[in-house]
């Protein structure tokens, strides 16, 4: 399969001119480096694929905060879906680019399927595998360039793994026969980022992710597979979305669709987006800017006052719908504290989550 993936990548590359935006390849090191000798892998809607060679594809998790997982895979570096709130964009600075550039330069990493079934030797028992902590894995890009399903591929033939896998993407209904596969021999726990039901709303905050309704659609459809799949309400977005109302109708749309779980988590505001979230502010809620700015001054996580209230929103809607709780799951459930207090986490796709301090920086 990372053949044929490899393949895909490298079609048509005479087709497209190398970026000029990279640095000069002398002076850079690392990660970056292999950016700037990534090669062009195809185009998208204002939006370039590149092919990046690197070194390994399952990344140690290290954080300043404990984390439920002890592994993440990315398979990709930047993501489509342009969410404003989306942590991740920090990722791209590593390979000297800017946050603005994580929606419009994607790159595919080669050989992963490879590198992963040598790497799997690595995890011991009980260890949990994230998939897609720092970018979709079922973005656009992986129409065609289908690196997260040579990935499954691999997965699908081990035994006792303990896997999460986190999308906005309805994508992932492609593979569901695979999805079943994997979670024959395995652990698997499927969880559907859903910021809002609201459609305009969403297409504001991610431009380029599915419709609402269609990713509740997949929630059910994954459900009628038989896969454990919940619901991801994140991040909750203070004086927009964080009302005992909002968090009702989502429960209430997560129960008919038969999630297995739902949660929601606070805002986590990184200052690699914090300037791109506050523009979204200024255009659409500009009444709102000023608490923003307060809020999020000193600190990217909300306080702990604000997060206790949503905890207890949460776990009133959950009673209400008789919906599982994350953090009842022995897999991947902790709800996220007080950054102060190092609990443990399942960070959802993008969702206003943890910043890494070393998984993302090591994986060349």
């Amino acid at each position: 399969m990372a053949n044929t993936t490899q393949t895909t990548l490298d079609h048509n590359l005479e087709l497209f001119p190398i970026l000029s935006s990279f640095p000069a390849q002398e002076r850079l090191t690392g990660i970056a480096r292999l950016a700037a000798a990534s090669s062009p892998a195809g185009e998208g809607h204002r939006m370039e694929l590149r092919s990046l060679q690197v070194r390994s594809v399952l990344n140690r998790s290290v954080s300043r905060r404990r984390l439920s997982f002890a592994w993440s895979i990315n398979p990709y570096r930047g993501c489509e879906f342009a969410c404003r709130y989306c942590y991740a964009r920090y990722t791209h600075e590593f390979m000297e680019l800017q946050p603005e550039e994580f929606e419009r330069k994607i790159f595919a990493k080669q050989n992963a399927a490879w590198l992963l079934e040598q790497e799997l030797k690595q995890v011991r028992a009980g260890e949990e595998i994230a998939l897609g902590t720092a970018t979709d894995p079922y973005q656009p890009a992986e129409r065609r360039a289908r690196v997260t399903e040579s990935l499954l591929e691999v997965l699908a033939r081990q035994r006792g793994l303990r896997i999460g896998l986190v999308t906005k993407s309805t994508l992932i209904e492609r593979d569901i026969s695979l999805l079943q596969r994997v979670a024959e021999r395995n652990t698997l726990v499927l969880h559907l980022t859903i910021t809002t039901p609201n459609t305009q709303l969403a297409r504001l905050l991610e431009p380029r992710a599915p419709r609402p309704d269609l990713r509740l659609r997949t929630v059910a459809r994954l459900r009628q597979a038989g896969l454990r799949a919940g619901i991801l309400c994140s991040p909750v977005l203070p004086g927009i979305t964080d009302t005992g109302k909002a968090l009702d109708g989502m429960a209430k749309r997560a129960k008919d669709a038969g999630a297995s779980f739902f949660c929601a988590q606070p805002l986590f505001l990184q200052p690699c987006s914090k300037q791109i979230y506050l523009t979204f502010i200024r255009e659409h809620f500009p009444a709102l800017e000023p608490m923003y700015r307060q809020r999020f001054a000193a600190e990217a996580f909300v306080s702990k006052a604000y997060r206790s209230r949503i905890e207890a929103l949460v776990k009133a809607v959950c009673a209400k719908y008789s919906l599982e709780r994350r953090d009842g799951d022995a897999l991947l459930t902790r709800q996220v504290g007080d950054g102060r207090q190092e609990p443990r986490d399942w960070p959802g796709s993008c969702s206003g989550r943890l910043p890494f301090s070393g998984s993302e920086t090591v994986e060349a």
